[in-house]
């Protein structure tokens, strides 16, 4: 660039900070010090704005400063080249934002009348500055009104300096010729001064709009309407424009909301960002409103809609146009569906409510979180303004900190289908729920201080509109168990009723499990009592009957194992409402946004769910063509096997996710006062129920991305097919989740066996092995002397342990697994490594009959001291394959079995002394 180009672009921006330092000096700082501490709100805002101007005004002088800077030492550096040095040209943005912000700073003190209210008690003040304003400011009027003369000085030189910049920046542009490589970055600067001469001028013709409309609006509106940043973009008083069916008298336009008017006082007013237009007709729609705007001229028509989605768009990307408003070839088209804030004012559920998230056609639709002003919390998805699919929900109760949640499914607005309530009287529901209420299978946790008929009770069964309702079984604190019907809340009819020490009625209660009316009573020693029963405050619990003595002790170990629940409340229909999500997922073709209603129930705090950013579960949820794919190239038996079980084992996987569910369903059942003796059927039903659904749901899974790979879907398996395929491959793979609370019903149900089992293991555990194996009856020529012969270091007690040492061993990795097929397969290592012993000592391969088998299990099972043997054994042939029924496994299961009552009786024998094995059947 030559030098006198340089010269007079420095002389340029010389004159323009000079006017600036005169602006400072003489007006703003003298406007700043006016009135140092308002009172009253007025002039609060007031200063306010003065200081945002004087902030903005500040940072307009550094930028000239530094452009000024960089101007001098081209000028002084000669060999300085490149037009991108100066900073006009190389820091565009921040040039344009310094600019816009004090133009969007002086535009708000116009439209509040700042200068009006500031000058009015200064105005000699003011005419005494006339001089020194002069001064600075030669080029500005000093005729009209002292706020007026004010506002030209702080907008007139930044507009005359705007104009100057583009003549010059054309003349410079010429001088440099077309193939000069700094022409594309002139071109930019003159784009860049043009296109804020344009926002500029728009901004003083919206402001000065605005300004004459709060002139013209009674106090009343204009105190409900008028913010500072506020501007008029139409008005319908210039443009007719009817709002139908509101018949609004006057519609105005506002760059950040669109207010309607009747009858002098707005009857509508929304936030453009919560405006959606419609596609056919000029149809406006907010989160309350449907409305349509009608203009007696199609060019007025095309103004207004023209201007309002202008005015959504501008409002959606949070900042103003530039250069100005409407400045493209066509209106865009603002988008359906977007994601911001409101708060709702029309009467109704959302009432008071302020929602943020996700919307669609001005209704909630998608991922949000709702709240109230009484502190009421949900978040969850939406669909078309109401809470629907997975949702938590949050409710505060009277009492400090204390909450009622809700986490599970919503339908139209309302709790429906699977969910988990947390009272805050410690109270816990767990199962279904229908128009907002309990309805269907569930389970209700009770505390024991709960205004409740049982306390501390436990409930399993249905209910109807949030009343028990229909088969039910309560278990109580102290131990009591009750089967019976309920019918709004109340017992009905005849029902059983098991206490802790097994005795048993069949008849009908009072509400708080008093027996009352006719009955009767089996006790543990086959005793029964048949009559009437009441109760009374001083009598207490009274009968008239017969008491019958004379019937045969019935057998123990029926006694004390029965069930509760079988047949009244069917296995299959229990947890429907857990797998109907799944299979909505499924049938949907399995798309990745419905997977967070499958996640949710994992969501271990209520509180940290209700402050997490939406999407973040969506984002944890992994891609579902990934799933399926993986799911596809592994079909194989072996490879299926690991591919469930590292779905299963992961909630990143729908089926992983959906056990988990299961998972908590099952805890919440039989934990607490639900482990309970008398619910183990129910509990094994279940198990077996999850592992054919499970296996179903596999089954669902792989037909989808068959599917979407285009080949053709398998057919259904016949019933033979898919139990083996429960039992041999899925069951195994469940059973780890719900062995714990499996394994503990099976403990105390199985307790007084396996308490007579753990005296007699302490009775032959008192004796060697030589004595133990003598009073076996093992026969002598299958004793492995070798192993039991001492030298002149060892002491008896550690030589009993060397006897059948590996099968002991062996058998006590029985309790190191799960599964019932891995125990079996224990158990047959077990037989084995007496056998491998028994023909090492006969020096021949031998195998072991009946006779000689059992004794020598005995001998191992007394040395192998497994804690709760029975437990275990009744759980694997409760869950074992039924394709091994008859087998061989079930034939070493039923030797285990034997031992096992041998071991019991062992209590009451006199060691050492003879036994005959077939005395004990």
């Amino acid at each position: 660039m030559c030098s006198v180009e340089d010269t007079a672009l420095l002389q340029l921006k010389e004159a323009f900070l000079a006017t600036l330092e005169g602006v400072s000096l003489s007006i703003l700082q003298p406007l700043l010090l006016a009135d140092p501490e308002p009172s009253e709100p007025r002039g609060q805002e007031c200063l306010w704005l003065l200081q945002q101007l004087h902030g903005s005004f500040q940072q307009l002088q550094e930028v000239t400063k530094q452009s000024l800077e960089s101007l001098q030492k081209r000028l002084h550096q000669p060999g300085t080249t490149g037009l991108e040095s100066l900073l006009l040209l190389g820091s565009a943005d921040r040039f344009l934002q310094v600019h816009m912000e004090y133009i969007e700073s002086y535009t708000s003190c116009v439209v509040v009348q700042v200068f009006q209210q500031v000058t009015k008690r200064k105005g000699k003040y003011w005419h005494r500055q006339w001089g020194l304003l002069q001064k600075h400011l030669p080029d500005v009027s000093l005729e009209g009104p002292v706020d007026t003369v004010l506002a030209q000085a702080l907008c007139q030189p930044l507009t005359q300096h705007l104009e100057q910049c583009v003549p010059f920046l054309l003349q410079l542009g010429d001088s440099l010729g077309e193939s000069h490589p700094a022409q594309e970055l002139v071109a930019k600067a003159v784009t860049l001064y043009r296109n804020l001469q344009s926002f500029l001028q728009q901004a003083l013709d919206q402001a000065s709009a605005t300004q004459a409309l709060w002139h013209s609006l009674s106090s009343r509106l204009k105190d409900a309407l008028c913010t500072p940043a506020r501007r008029l973009l139409q008005d319908s008083q210039d443009i007719p424009v009817m709002a139908t069916p509101l018949r609004a008298e006057r519609v105005l336009l506002f760059d950040d909301a669109l207010v309607l008017l009747q009858g002098g006082l707005p009857s509508g007013r929304d936030s453009m960002s919560k405006v959606w237009k419609g596609r056919c007709k000029f149809w406006v729609l907010t989160p309350e409103e449907e409305f349509s705007l009608c203009a007696s001229e199609p060019r007025g028509r095309v103004v207004w809609q023209w201007k309002v989605s202008q005015a959504v768009c501008q409002a959606l990307r949070g900042r103003k146009d530039f250069p100005v408003l409407g400045a493209g070839p066509a209106a865009p088209e603002p988008p359906a569906c977007r994601s911001a804030a409101y708060t709702f004012r029309a009467e109704g559920h959302l009432c008071g409510a302020t929602y943020d998230g996700e919307w669609c056609l001005a209704r909630p639709h998608g991922k949000g979180t709702l709240k109230w002003p009484d502190g009421r919390h949900h978040v969850g998805n939406f669909q078309w303004g109401l809470e629907h699919g997975f949702g938590v929900y949050l409710v505060p109760r009277a009492a400090e900190d204390q909450f009622d949640c809700y986490k599970g499914h919503w339908q139209e607005g309302s709790m429906h289908g699977y969910g988990i309530c947390e009272y805050g009287s410690e109270e816990v529901y767990k199962g279904y729920f229908q128009a907002g209420l309990r309805h269907g299978f569930g389970v209700l946790d009770s505390a024991p201080k709960a205004p409740q008929p049982f306390r501390g009770e436990h409930y399993i069964g249905s209910w109807q509109a949030d009343l028990r309702h229909g088969p039910g079984v309560v278990v109580t604190q102290a131990g009591l168990c009750y089967q019976g019907t309920f019918q709004a809340d109340e017992m009905v009819g005849p029902g059983v009723l098991l206490s802790e020490d097994d005795s048993l009625y069949e008849g009908t209660f009072t509400r708080d499990l008093t027996l009352e009316g006719t009955g009767k009573i089996t006790f543990p020693n086959g005793f029964t009592l048949e009559g009437s029963f009441g109760s009374g405050a001083e009598r207490g619990l009274y009968t008239q009957g017969v008491l019958d003595t004379a019937a045969l002790p019935p057998d123990p170990s029926c006694t004390h194992k029965r069930q509760l629940g079988l047949g009244a409340l069917p296995v299959e229909s229990r947890w429907r409402g857990v797998y109907s999500p799944f299979w909505e997922f499924v049938n949907a073709g399995c798309p990745g946004e419905l997977q967070e209603a499958l996640l949710g129930f994992h969501v271990q705090s209520s509180r940290d769910y209700l402050s997490c950013e939406r999407g973040c579960l969506k984002d944890k949820a992994g891609r579902m063509e990934d799933v399926l794919e993986e799911l596809l190239q592994h079909r194989e038996p072996a490879a299926l096997r690991r591919y469930l079980h590292k779905a299963l084992s992961t909630t990143r996987h729908p089926l992983g996710k959906l056990l988990r569910t299961l998972m908590l369903t099952f805890q919440a059942t039989y934990t607490g006062i639900g482990a309970n003796k008398h619910l183990q059927g129910l509990a094994q039903e279940e198990v077996k129920q999850h592992a054919r659904e499970l296996w179903a749901a596999y089954r669902g899974l792989l037909q989808v991305a068959l599917q979407l790979k285009g080949q053709v879907p398998e057919e259904a398996e016949d019933a033979e097919t898919r139990d083996r395929r429960v039992h041999g491959l899925m069951l195994p793979l469940v059973l780890p989740s719900f062995y714990s609370e499996l394994f503990t019903l099976y403990l105390l149900l199985h307790e007084r066996e396996d308490r007579l089992y753990s005296q007699g293991i302490t009775n032959l555990n008192l004796f060697p092995d030589t004595k133990l194996l003598e009073f076996l009856d093992v026969h002598r020529h299958l004793w492995p002397l070798k192993d039991l012969r001492l030298t002149s270091n060892q002491r008896s007690s550690l030589v009993r342990d060397r006897c059948f040492l590996s099968a002991i061993e062996c058998l006590q990795k029985i309790v190191t697994t799960v599964d019932p097929r891995e125990k079996l397969e224990v158990l047959e290592k077990t037989y084995g490594e007496i056998e491998a012993t028994v023909s090492r000592v006969l020096g021949r391969e031998y195998k072991l009959p009946m006779d000689n088998l059992l004794p020598l299990l005995i001998y191992v099972v007394s040395r192998a001291r497994i804690q709760h043997l029975g437990a275990e054994i009744h759980l694997i042939q409760d869950m074992m394959d039924p394709v091994h029924t008859g087998g061989r496994y079930d034939f070493l299961l039923t030797a285990l079995e034997s031992c096992y009552k041998c071991v019991q009786d062992m209590r009451l024998r006199q060691l050492p002394g003879h036994w005959d094995l077939r005395d004990l059947g």
